[in-house]
This record gives structure tokens, sequence and C-alpha cells, in this order.
């Protein structure tokens, strides 16, 4: 029976017509074939997930990486009446309880989450039993190592989908270059033709590069907010830098507040609720700061400090205009700024010593099994290992985000297999009475309760149980443990915390002559070098993508199309001369000119790189002399010196010791050889 897609979409969501692309993808998903929408920021991709999701029987999961894009398109589907909820960290045991109460119920139509929580195995277990009409995956380029932006979580998510047997899949992003694009369709199964693409182009936002000297950004800055009218957003690499700029920005009369990772929660929250209501102009952020923000009238966009590639500042810029009314984009170019952002690169890059103790870590976690309390039966087969990525962390000194790259090649490569997530710990306490809670059971159902309400550590208020130390206290399988928990939470009679996150897996071998042998750990820690170097020389590639897209006196809204394969073309005059119009190079008349093969580059003014001085080797050498184990090795303490965290300094809470950051402003090559050299000459 054929919807009337244009009713729906006046009646539930206001809109008198589709936007571009819109209709198709939808038309996709309701004929039950994966898609992949590519639209630019603001184009509407979420309309494409909520109207099917309306009309399909059955729930929408809706995979979304930031809690404050949950909230908002939560509270705007059901002011609109729509059936929609989130499950997140934010919520308290009642509002959790509702959530799954209407999932159980069917009446919940879309459910956000963040992509971890697919890792869980009480959450998938509830899915399997839950009538999944469609998963939407938002920042769905995350998904490819060819990415700006690749998540391992995100790799898990095609698997998950194809387990639950969840078809179909919408893969959403703004943001993926022709062989990321071919990397999404891929894993979700989606054919070319279901591949919705609009253009990148928008007409109405000006791109500007102005090149700019470190010691006058400031000023420059602070001039242009002083002369331009309505919202604006200026993006920074370091949260001190975000602090200083809008400190500075105060105290010459604008209307400013700084936006990072750093702040606590409720500070983060009212910034951003200030600057959507209107009660502050600018922000000064992170790249923490923006994604999911449906703000139509930023009027500019600035970059105070580089972006780290490409995808970034179409991502950043993208987020003005919106309204379609004329924004500026404008860059402070400097080149010092690629410091800072090349240590960032080269700091996560584990060293070889510390790739072969992560890797032994692994495969000798699963040499034999683990015996529960019940000594007669392991909780696990031969091959099977479980892992805390905090534990491994702290461990190898590496931080979770690249031991889970680690992880997923070693998947990608057939060496592990991954079996699931789970907790080590739960804690919970009764809502009801006991005998409440046992009636209307079976004697036999009531029997199995009694025990295991009475099993683990009792406190004064919470009971802490290992589920796998109960199913052999209570010889029943952890599968009937999790399940029965569940029951009892969601019903009502008890609040259930989970602590200790762990995740499962198994070790491939290989084949050899007698059978299976255990994995090569020398074959995989060169491959896994081999990977990070590579990593490593591709983001410095991206970096330098920028660079050159802020040198380049032809057309940038042209360079910025091409980067994502798409062209001008005859939009401005014909193929061969396709100029905007708008951006520095045509504005200035520069585009001209480039594009007829005259002048070169545009210069992008770099400092001279700092000599290390004689307070700064002394500091460094009274450091070493401190023998801290977080900075046993140079890289380690190269990281330091450089302003870079590990766990191991993290841990030790260094982040305000004098010498953290000492030498952010020199290369880390430099600061490198510098950290041996002091390494080398202390221990002698």
């Amino acid at each position: 029976m054929p919807h009337d897609l244009h009713g729906v979409l006046e009646r539930s969501f206001g809109h008198a017509s589709f936007r571009a692309g819109q209709e198709q993808v939808i038309q996709s998903l309701l004929a039950g074939r994966s898609a992949l929408a590519l639209f630019p920021t603001g184009a509407g991709k979420s309309l494409c997930y909520q109207l099917p999701g309306l009309l399909l029987d059955g729930l929408t999961v809706v995979i979304s990486p930031l809690i404050a894009l949950m909230k908002d398109q939560v509270e705007s589907l059901r002011l609109r009446g729509i059936a929609a909820a989130r499950l997140d960290s934010s919520l308290d045991p009642a509002e959790t309880a509702g959530v799954y109460d209407g999932i159980r119920s069917g009446t919940l139509k879309l459910l956000y989450i963040a992509p971890e929580r697919l890792l869980n195995e009480q959450f998938v277990a509830r899915l399997a039993r839950t009538r999944v009409a469609m998963m939407a995956v938002d920042e769905a380029h995350c998904i490819s190592e060819w990415g700006h932006n690749f998540r391992p979580e995100y790799l898990r998510l095609a698997h998950v989908a194809r387990d639950l047997g969840i078809s179909p899949v919408l893969a959403l992003t703004a943001t993926a270059t022709p062989a990321v694009a071919a990397d999404i369709r891929r894993a979700f199964g989606i054919a070319e033709a279901d591949h919705v693409q609009n253009s990148f182009l928008r007409p109405n936002l000006a791109y500007r590069v102005t090149p700019c000297a470190d010691r006058d950004r400031l000023a420059l800055l602070t001039s242009r907010l002083q002369e331009r009218q309505g919202p604006a957003i200026v993006y920074v690499t370091l949260q001190k830098t975000a602090e200083e700029v809008a400190s500075h920005l105060r105290k010459n009369g604008l209307e400013a507040l700084a936006y990072h990772a750093g702040l606590p929660d409720e500070q983060r929250h009212a910034t951003q609720d200030a600057f959507m209501g209107g009660r502050t102009d600018t922000i000064v952020a992170t790249i923490a700061f923006g994604m999911g923000i449906d703000k139509a009238d930023i009027r500019g966009v600035y970059h105070y400090n580089l972006p780290k590639t490409m995808e970034n500042y179409a991502q950043e810029t993208g987020r003005a205009g919106r309204d379609g009314r004329p924004s500026v984009c404008e860059l402070l170019a400097c080149a010092d700024d690629r410091i800072v952002l090349d240590n960032f690169t080269y700091g996560d890059t584990p060293t070889p010593e510390a790739l072969r103790q992560l890797l032994e870590e692994l495969l000798s976690s699963a040499a034999a099994p683990k015996k529960s309390l019940n000594e007669s039966q392991p909780t696990r087969q031969p091959g099977e290992f479980d892992i805390s990525l905090y534990e491994l962390a702290q461990a190898t000194d590496i931080r979770p985000l690249v031991i889970e790259t680690v992880l997923t090649h070693l998947e990608l490569a057939g060496v592990l297999r991954p079996l699931g997530s789970f907790y080590a710990s739960y804690q919970f306490r009764l809502l009801r009475p006991e005998s409440a809670v046992l009636a209307g059971h079976t004697p036999e159902r009531q029997a199995f309760l009694t025990r295991l309400l009475h099993c683990g550590k009792r406190g004064t208020k919470w009971t802490t149980l290992d589920p796998d130390a109960t199913a052999a206290e209570l010889a029943e399988p952890r599968d009937r443990i999790m399940k029965a928990l569940s029951w009892l939470a969601d019903s009502g009679s008890l609040e259930l915390k989970p602590s200790g996150s762990r995740q499962r897996y198994r070790v491939n071998g290989r084949a050899d002559h007698d059978g299976e042998s255990p994995p090569d750990l020398e074959g995989l820690t060169v491959s896994m070098q081999e990977l990070f170097a590579l990593r490593e020389a591709r983001d410095l590639e991206r970096l330098q993508d920028v660079l050159d897209f802020a040198g380049d006196r032809g057309c940038l809204t042209r360079r910025l199309l091409r980067y994502f394969g798409e062209d001008l073309g005859p939009h401005a005059g014909g193929e061969a001369n396709a100029r905007c119009g708008t951006c520095t190079s045509c504005d200035d008349g520069e585009g001209a000119s480039a594009n007829a093969g005259g002048d070169g580059p545009r210069g992008i003014p770099a400092s001279n790189v700092p000599a290390i001085t004689a307070a700064q080797a002394a500091a460094i050498q009274s450091l070493v002399a401190e023998g801290r184990a977080s900075l046993g090795t140079s890289r380690q303490l190269a990281r330091f010196l450089c302003g870079l965290t590990s766990p191991a300094t993290t841990r030790e809470r260094l982040g305000r010791h004098a010498a953290f950051g000492l030498l952010s402003r020199v290369p880390f090559a430099t600061v490198l050889a510098q950290a041996e050299h002091w390494q080398t000459a202390c221990s002698s």
C-alpha cells in the first residue's frame, strides 16, 4: 500500500515539501533497501529516518555519538507528538525504566543510543526480542579507516545489524570522500544506486583565508567580531586557547564563552543553551562543540587555528548560514599551528615496545581458561578471554582508543573474534519488599529468585554480585542470571547498576600441519607497527591538505568541492574557469590568475621554531631525575613535554606539573631527541 509521504511530512513535521534527496532516500528505506545519505551539514539528514520510522512497523534504532544531539532531537520529536526516547548515562533509573517499558510494549517508534551500547550484552539481548524495523547510523564516516574520524566501535555496527537481522540500515554523514563512501556502502551492503548524495556547494558561504602571524591573530579576530553582527563560532585546537580567547573577547566588550571537553558537564550544557537561546553571541570552542547543533542563523565561523583535516573544515564551516543568508567562514592561517597538530599525530603512535606488550597481554590472556569460584567448570572455553580497556590502557600506557584500533584490526585480520561485551559486576537494590517481588511466581521460580537475591556481597543499600561467580554458585547458566536481573529491573522490582565493562574475544590460531598453532606474535607486532606508521603518514598528509587549501590562489570553493569528488562545473561560467565569485581568491582577483597558471601559492606566515633554552633543558633534566614510571621511555617523556596526556600521566595526575607542555611549540622529533639525550645522560 503506497504511503502518503507528503501528507505525513506536512502533518507530522510541518514541512510543505522535501529537500533535495530526502524523498529518494525514504523511498529506498520503505522498499526495504539500505541506503547511504551523504548530505552536507544542515541538508536535513534526520528526516530521512524520522519519517520512515513513523511508517515502518517496529522500532527504529538511531545510532548517534553525541548526547546533545540525542537530547535535542528527542525533545523536538516529542513536541510533535512522536514517540521518541534516548538511552544514555544522563538518565536516572526511573527514566531508563520508562524507556524499556516503551521498547517492550512496542509504543516507542524511535530510540537514540550511542554506538557503545550495542556492545552491551543485555541491550543486544533486548533488541533480539524486539521488532526492529530499521537502524540509522549517524556520522557513518566513522566506520572507515580512511576517514578523518575513524572509531573502531563503528565497525561492529554492521556485524550487530547482520547478527540481529536488522534491515534496512540507513547510513548518514555530512563528510565523506569517494573512498570513504565506498567503505560505508561495503560495510552495510548498500547498492550504489541507493547512495544519495547532495551537492556540497553552499553559495551563501564566503570562504575566506587570511594569512596571519600568530602574534596578530587575537587582535584580528577581535576586530572581525566587533565589525560583524550575529552569532559566531570560533574554533581553536587547545582547551587553554579556548579559555584565553574567550576571556580576551569579553574584555573587549564581546559576549563570548568557552566550550571544550575539559569543562564540567553542567557548564558545557549551560554554555550551549546560552548560545542556542541567543543569550551569548560567540562560542570559542574546540571541535567538541557543534555536532548536532541546529542553529540556522550563525553568521560566521572563524578558524583561529588550522583545522586538522579538510573533513573537519567542511563540517565546521557547514554550521554557518543554514538559513540560506550570506555568512562568512574565515580561516586565520598561521603555519605555526602545524607543530601542535603534528605533535598530536606523533603522540598517538604507540612505540614498538608498547605494541608488543599489548599483544602479549592479549594473547597470553587466552592461554588458559579462567576458573570460576566453582572450580569444576571454567566460565569460558580455551582460547576465549575478556579484557578491560581501562586496565589494558593502564598496563601499557596506550590510550583506550588506540587499543580499540588494535583490537579492531586483529578482528579484521581474523586473529580475534569478538564475542560481545559484558559487565564484570552489578549492584542492585530492591524497590519493593522481597515478598512482593516473589508473589505470583511458581514455586520453582520463587526458589531460584530467592537464591539469586541472596547472592553477592550485601551492603547497607546495595548488593554487589559477579554474574559469573553467581552462575557457578547457583549452578545456572550466566544467561539465566542476566535475564532474571534484567526482568526484575524492567518490572520495577529492583534498580540495577552495571560496572566494570569488559569485552570478550576468542583467539583464532593459525592452521599448520599439526592443527592450530598460536598467532605469530612477532609478525603481528611488525604488521601493527606498519599500520600505525601508515596512519601517522595519512594524518600528516591530511594536515598538509589543509595547508595546501589555505595557500591556494585558485577558487577555494572549487578546491573544497573537488576534495569530496565534486566540481563547480558549469555553475560559474564553464568547466575550465569555474569560480564561485565569493571566496578570498575570487573576490581579490587571485582565482582567475591562478586558473590561468599565474602566481605561486599564497604565503602562510610561520614563526621561527624556538630554540630550547638553558632553563628548559634544566627543567627536562630535573624532570628525568624525578624517575617517574609514567615517563620511563623517551617517547613517553616527549609526549609529556609536548603537552600530550597518556593513561599513565593521567593516573599520576601530572597535568599540572610545571614541565607539562613545556615544549608544545617545538616539533616532536626535536623534543624526542632531547628526551633521548637527557634520559641517556641521567642514566649514565
